[in-house]
C-alpha cells in the first residue's frame, strides 16, 4: 500500500510540474512577455534584412569584378593595336592614299628671338 500511495503522490508531483510549465503559456505570462517577443522578432527581421543585404551587396561586387576584368582587357587589346598602329611602317601604309610620302631630309629648325622686354615671357 505504501508503494501505491508513493507512487501516486510522484504523479501528483509529476502533474504539478507539468502544470506549472503549462502555467508559463497562459495569457497573463503572454501579455507580460509582449514587447520582449516583439524586441526578439524584430531582431530576427533585421537579422534576415542583414543577410539579404549582404547578399546582395557580394552580388554587385562580383559583377563589379568582372566589367572592371572585361574594361581590363578592352584597354590592353586597345593598347596593343595603338602600338602597332603608331609604328612608322604602318603610318606610311595609311599616310600612302593620302598622297604623303616619308622624306630623307631633316627637319628645318626656325630661329626664334627672345625678345628683352621683362614683362613678356
Amino acid at each position: 500500500m505504501a508503494t501505491t500511495e508513493a507512487s501516486i503522490t510522484e504523479q501528483h508531483e509529476q502533474a504539478k510540474k507539468k502544470i506549472s510549465f503549462a502555467a508559463w503559456f497562459k495569457y497573463e505570462w503572454v501579455s507580460k512577455n509582449l514587447g520582449f517577443f516583439l524586441f526578439l522578432s524584430g531582431l530576427a527581421i533585421l537579422y534576415i534584412a542583414n543577410g539579404h543585404k549582404g547578399d546582395r551587396t557580394i552580388r554587385r561586387i562580383n559583377k563589379t569584378a568582372k566589367e572592371i576584368k572585361q574594361l581590363q582587357y578592352e584597354y590592353k587589346t586597345l593598347k596593343s593595336e595603338l602600338m602597332f598602329k603608331s609604328r612608322e611602317a604602318e603610318l606610311a601604309k595609311t599616310a600612302e592614299p593620302l598622297g604623303l610620302e616619308l622624306t630623307n631630309e631633316p627637319p628645318m629648325r626656325i630661329p626664334y628671338e627672345q625678345r628683352k622686354n621683362n614683362n613678356q615671357p
